[in-house]
């Protein structure tokens, strides 16, 4: 049994934790769950050492443990599966699995890599990932690095598993293989700790669910109990709002389209046009091109034959400052962490970054009066929790972080965005508040839009026409959704169809 007794965590201006006591049992999927910014992450640090905390204690199976970093709670049989990519991008997919214990494959001295590369490839499968153990990691996209953070704490055997929003960028797919691992665990007797924003998945998942708020210790109830909605209602202190989001206002002028794009080895006579006022939605596995095409477009990375037409104008990008300031083409990427924001750096400059050519004068000072009332402006309209501008965007929640992301494309003003798993570790407020601003982009300022999403619902819910990709190419189109001509079902077997 894992206890957490009367735990108390103060970050300068913020008690990110107030005197909260749970209890964890060994053979049980215990869900976590608050909105961003309610505690879950900070508890789980302090559970595996990663923080300390000022007042309060934690016991395992009755002695008090005191785990003064990450090692020690992995000595203790406890690991955690993060929900910020961590791994060493210049090593081997085997070299990041096995890091935290690479001395247990020593011999005189002398790493058996043999024997590392056998238990990596063991654990890759066992994540659903067919790639080379001996591959660098550093190409892999942010759904494959988290596969493989997962493959990581997996292959340590661990009694206590906490778990940080694992599915957060997975498709139904591999988020269906990891329920099923997870499932296995609970009957070899180990202790899941699941912080999850997907409701359903933690009703049909867990056995109990507790719940912060803003700190705060809210309650646990049986999993079997509750709804959807009482869940919420635990979470945010009222009812989840159901609105029907219509119809956009779509024009037939096209504003973005793609003729016989080929890369050597992935695409092939890819095809697609977005028009004025469309959210175009792109749905498919991890590693089926989505992410992939839009790096293309982005200039990122190069294609070999193909045209990109913006506004009618064929498109010369070679880098994300060409995408940028000439043709007001934004990319709000998956992986916030690692490409979307300046973690170190304040939330003011992450806002302002994209216009800092405008605020320069003639001798290339940045007018600071005119930045801040911009970063502030923006803070206000997308809702950022921060206790001041100047508050660095890493000390912020994953939902505060992502607004962030989202908003640093919004300051520089791009007529056409593509948003790449827009809610990836939101809770339900944020996740209801980020569709919204989707939505008002393309229906009130006629932003046209590429909605990138692994979360179906989401995604039939905001996107008017739906591409499906797999293995580098698109292999169908569900069309018909702003006139509503299909329920959910109907659409969720169309987009089936095609995988």
């Amino acid at each position: 049994m894992l206890e957490i007794k009367n735990i108390t965590k103060v970050f300068p201006g913020v008690k990110a934790l107030d005197n909260v006591s749970l209890t964890f049992k060994r053979g049980e999927i215990h869900a976590l769950m608050g909105e961003n910014g309610a505690g879950k992450s900070t508890l789980m640090k302090i559970i595996t050492g990663i923080y300390q905390a000022e007042l309060g204690e934690i016991l395992l199976d009755g002695k008090v443990l005191k785990n003064k970093s990450f090692q020690d709670a992995v000595n203790h049989s406890i690991n955690m599966v993060s929900q910020e990519i961590q791994v060493i991008p210049q090593a081997t997919i085997a070299e990041n699995i096995v890091l935290d214990r690479i001395g247990q494959f020593k011999k005189k001295g002398i790493v058996d890599w043999k024997a590392v590369n056998e238990v990596a490839a063991k654990y890759l499968k066992m994540v659903g990932l067919d790639i080379s153990p001996t591959e660098k990691i550093g190409d892999l996209t942010a759904a494959q690095k988290q596969l493989i953070q997962i493959a990581k704490t997996l292959s340590s055997n661990a009694s206590y598993i906490l778990m940080d929003e694992p599915t957060s960028s997975l498709t139904k797919f591999e988020a269906d293989n990891l329920i099923k691992i997870v499932k296995q665990l609970k009957e070899q007797n180990v202790c899941v700790i699941f912080v999850s924003h997907k409701i359903e998945e933690v009703i049909e998942l867990c056995d109990k669910v507790s719940v912060l708020r803003d700190g705060k210790y809210v309650g646990t109830k049986d999993c079997k109990e509750l709804s959807r909605n009482d869940i919420v209602k635990m979470m945010i202190g009222r009812d989840e709002a159901d609105k029907y989001l219509g119809r956009l206002n779509i024009e037939d002028k096209i504003v973005l389209e793609v003729k016989g794009l080929s890369k050597y080895g992935q695409f092939n006579n890819i095809n697609f046009n977005l028009k004025k006022g469309e959210i175009l939605g792109f749905y498919g596995l991890v590693g089926s091109g989505r992410t992939e095409l839009a790096k293309l477009l982005m200039g990122v990375d190069s294609f070999d034959e193909g045209k990109v037409f913006i506004h009618g104008k064929e498109a010369k990008i070679t880098s994300i400052s060409d995408s940028l300031y000439r043709y007001g083409l934004g990319y709000i990427t998956e992986n916030r962490k690692e490409e979307g924001l300046i973690l170190d750096d304040s939330v003011l400059n992450n806002f302002s970054i994209s216009i800092w050519h405008k605020l320069r004068n003639k001798f290339g000072k940045i007018n600071l009066k005119e930045e801040n009332t911009i970063a502030t402006s923006m803070i206000d309209k997308m809702k950022v929790k921060t206790p001041t501008p100047k508050t660095s965007v890493g000390s912020l929640s994953g939902g505060n972080q992502q607004k962030v992301s989202i908003g640093k494309w919004l300051t520089a003003g791009c007529d056409i965005l593509i948003i790449d798993e827009p809610t990836v570790g939101v809770d339900v407020g944020a996740k209801e508040y980020i569709h919204e601003l989707i939505w008002k982009l393309a229906k009130e300022e006629g932003k046209s839009i590429i909605l990138i999403s692994s979360d179906m619902p989401e995604l039939i819910t905001l996107s008017r026409r739906i591409l499906v990709f797999k293995e580098f190419k698109i292999t169908g189109e569900v069309v018909g959704l702003n006139e509503k001509k299909y329920g959910y079902q109907e659409v969720s077997d169309r987009i089936g169809a095609y995988m």
